[in-house]
Formats: C-alpha cells, structure tokens, sequence
C-alpha cells in the first residue's frame, strides 16, 4: 500500500510542475528561457567534444608544454640542481658553441641517426617483402625476427657488449673459428668501430618491429595491382619499384620519423655498452646530457643548466629533422 501511495504522489507532482511550466509560458519570459535553452542543446555535441579532448589538453600542458617551457628557464640558469638557480641568460648556449665534446657529441648522433634511418628502413623493408611472399613457416620468421624488440634495450647492450667483448666474445672466437684472425679487434674500444658496432645493434633490436609495420601496410595494397603488373610483363624488381614503394610511402614517412627521432634521442644502448667511449668516440647528445646533468663520469659537478640547454638543443633538432622529413615526404606523396 505504501508503495502506490508514493506512486500518486509522483504523479501528483509531475501534473503540478506541468501546470506550473504551462503558466510560466505565458509570462513574457518564457521565449528567453526557452531559446536559451535551445542555444544549449545545438551546442551539446561541441561541449562534449571539448570534454573528450579536455583529458589530453590538461596531459599535454602538464607533461610536455610545461616541462618545456621549464627547461628552456633552466638552460639560461647556473645550477647544480641542488643550489640556488642564477640566471646567465644564453651563456650556456654560448659556451654550447665553444665545448669540443658537444661537437663530437653532435657529429656522431648525426651519424647515428642517418645511418640508423637508413638501415632500418630498408633492412625492414625488404624482409617485410621477403616474407609476404607466402614462404613456408613465414610465422615462425616474423616471430623469430620480432622477439628481441621485446627485450629491453638495457639487457640488449648488456648482451652485445658481452658479444663484441674483444678477449672472450662470441664474435671474435666465431672470426677464430672462421679463420679470419685478421678481422678481430676490440670492436667497442676502437673508435673506427665502436659507432658501427652500435648501429648494428640498434637495428637487430628495432628490425622486427619495423618489420611489422611494413608488414601490416603490405597487407592493404590490392593484389590485383601485381597481377596486372605480371600480365604487363613486369618482374619482381620492377613491382617493388612502381607498386609496393609507393605504395608504402605513407607507412614509410612514418618510419622514417621514428627513427629519425629515436636518432636523434638515442641514450640508453649507446651508455650501457660504451658510456660514450672511447675518449668521447660514441658520445652522442642523449648520453652528453646524462654526464653532465650528473656529473656521472670524470668527478665532474652536475650542471642542470647546462644540460637544459643541450636538452633543448636535442629537442629543436628533432622538430627540423621531422619538419624536413615530413615536408619531403609531402611532395613526394603529391607526386604519387
């Protein structure tokens, strides 16, 4: 009984807040609210959009807006990170331009990064082609191929540097066993090495994955293209050329560019194996920074400032090497 009680009630009220909206439309003030309140409804879809984006607005400003603008303030500061921060201006840029490792520094990164955007283009490229021919455990091979991007670039230095230790390597007693005594060398302790080395082991790590993508783009390109490249007389080459290339460019741009940031960013397998050795010969941007933001080699003092000012360094030049790469790669899709 109680419940249907409370059901008259509810129906009590909607037919008295019925009766209050039908005397309030009489009132001079009922177009106002009424077009207000359609002015709210066309716009409810752009307030939700502006909420859906809201989320990755307020993690750009606090994750990548404000950690640059704050260390563009930091590089124009003398700081240790520990003291009091003193504002030099552009002295760190300037002696920037003065300090013979940054350069060294500067020149291998570029080296790492053409090299690296090279390789692990085409190598990926061509392996990719290679195993959507419909070879027998083409499976197996990509899984082969894709298992060491899962492991972490850390254990992958670790594992390497073991590999082209110059005394118990695996490499050298391979070239013993090979006969070819002439080739051994201590690959990480010889500067006309020690950079090639490195790259040899950034694209074992990273051939997979790229792999995979050019895989995945192979996979949207119609075959009819090839099938009437064949009755055309075409051969295997001449379809790489005119159809999967271009083809591929979109999926190629984007693999360019993450090399060509992961170039210009690299760290972590060129410090495990090498630190930057030998006398600065790896020495790349990303590791230049760490030493001296830390001051982790030599008994050397940190200097947050300064190595602000190489981050930021670090940072403008991965936005050209995109803006070019992008800007060429835009003609030549508009050329396709």
């Amino acid at each position: 009984m109680p419940y249907y009680r409370g059901t008259f009630l509810f129906l009590d009220l909607a037919r008295f807040l019925k009766r209050e909206v039908t005397v309030q439309s009489s009132s001079p003030f009922s177009s106002r609210w009424q077009s207000l309140f359609r002015m709210t409804e066309t716009k409810r879809r752009a307030l939700y959009g502006y909420l859906f984006i809201l989320p990755t607005v307020v993690f750009f400003l606090v994750f990548i807006a404000f950690p640059f603008f704050r260390a563009i303030g930091i590089s124009m500061t003398e700081w240790a990170g520990y003291d009091q921060p003193r504002f030099i201006g552009l002295k760190n840029f300037i002696n920037m331009m003065n300090d013979r490792i940054f350069w060294i520094a500067l020149k291998n990164t570029f080296f790492f990064m053409v090299a690296t955007t090279i390789l692990q283009t085409i190598i990926p490229l061509l392996v990719a082609v290679l195993l959507n021919a419909g070879w027998r455990g083409d499976v197996a091979y990509r899984t082969i191929l894709f298992l060491p991007n899962i492991i972490s670039l850390v254990v992958t230095g670790l594992l390497w540097r073991m590999i082209y230790d110059g005394n118990f390597g695996i490499l050298n007693s391979a070239l013993t066993t090979l006969g070819l005594t002439a080739l051994k060398r201590q690959w990480l302790a010889d500067p006309s090495t020690v950079m090639p080395a490195i790259i040899v082991v950034s694209l074992w790590a990273s051939l997979g994955f790229y792999m995979v993508i050019f895989f995945a783009g192979l996979q949207s390109i119609p075959p009819e293209l090839y099938e009437v490249a064949s009755i055309d007389g075409a051969n295997s080459w001449q379809k790489l050329l005119h159809i999967t290339v271009p083809m591929l460019w979109p999926v190629t741009t984007v693999v360019m560019v993450i090399n060509i940031i992961g170039g210009i960013k690299v760290f972590d397998v060129v410090y495990v194996m090498t630190t930057g050795g030998p006398n600065h010969a790896s020495e790349v941007l990303g590791t230049y920074l760490y030493v001296t933001a830390f001051g982790a080699t030599g008994g050397g003092s940190p200097s947050m400032g300064y190595a602000s000012a190489v981050g930021v360094v670090i940072l403008i030049l991965s936005m050209i090497g995109t803006a070019i790469q992008l800007r060429l790669t835009g003609r030549r899709t508009d050329v396709y």
